[in-house]
């Protein structure tokens, strides 16, 4: 069953706990078209993520793909329909978060429809879900639990694109938001990485067209988590853990990939 199918009165309320005192926005899931087939235990974690923090969430059901692949291959303009669905179906709310930095930052950057007035208000409204946690719901602290040790993957849309975290080869100050929440999950393990924000190779249409250095690279990441003795690998981004994961099978690997939303919303 994916997300499309599944309503917030479906899912379980009487454990949740609110954190923190409910704020007053309302807030739209965009839910990314392979978490939706792929990988909906990650959408569903956003939400009831978010509903735990408080918040107000509603799932458009009538959204589809917002032309991310179309645009990177070079079609962008035929990505038309599209953006005017996303645009009829996410106007109005106050905020719209995305458990994708890819997909949060095609729409930030390259939203545009037929209602340019809608689509530019859209475009400031959209937030990847870690820097929603940490910019406008400030969360401060949780309750979570995840008994492991963790590698964190930073995917380059959300680190060089929404600047969720400093960029190694830039002499300034390091900062990660991502890692800035997992220190407070509780009994976590945070381990440390030689090449701390390389690219995992997937890069949406690149792993097609470059098969074989998407995969060298996939493989150099996936070493580095593993020789440095991790148990999980977490990232902002299932896609980057899609391809990674791949990996880690083909090598009958005991290492699993999970979206930070899972950990986040984890009580293990």
């Amino acid at each position: 069953m994916t997300l499309r199918h599944t309503h917030t009165h479906m899912l379980p309320v009487q454990n949740r706990q609110i954190f923190f005192n409910v704020i007053q926005m309302k807030v739209a899931l965009f839910v990314p078209c392979y978490v939706d087939q792929f990988y909906p235990q990650v959408a569903i974690a956003t939400l009831e993520l978010l509903e735990k923090l408080g918040v107000d969430v509603v799932y458009p059901e009538s959204q589809t793909c917002c032309g991310q692949p179309m645009a990177n291959s070079g079609f962008e303009h035929l990505t038309g329909g599209c953006n005017d669905n996303f645009v009829r179906n996410f106007s109005g709310y106050d905020y719209i978060v995305c458990p994708s930095g890819s997909c949060a930052l095609h729409v930030k950057d390259h939203l545009h429809a037929t209602d340019e007035k809608a689509a530019k208000e859209i475009r400031g409204k959209v937030y990847e879900l870690v820097e929603f946690l940490t910019d406008i719901v400030k969360v401060e602290n949780l309750t979570s639990r995840f008994r492991h040790k963790v590698g964190l993957h930073q995917s380059c849309h959300g680190q060089r694109g929404l600047k969720i975290s400093q960029m190694s080869e830039l002499v300034s100050p390091p900062f990660s938001k991502t890692e800035q929440l997992l220190h407070m999950v509780q009994d976590l393990e945070l381990i440390s990485l030689k090449r701390q924000d390389e690219c995992c190779g997937f890069g949406g249409t690149f792993c097609v067209a470059e098969e074989a250095v998407s995969v060298k690279m996939g493989i150099d990441r996936v070493a580095d988590h593993i020789t440095h003795g991790a148990s999980y690998i977490t990232g902002n981004d299932m896609s980057c853990l899609m391809h990674l994961e791949g990996i880690l099978r083909r090598q009958k690997s005991s290492v699993k990939v999970i979206h930070i939303a899972e950990i986040l919303n984890s009580a293990e």
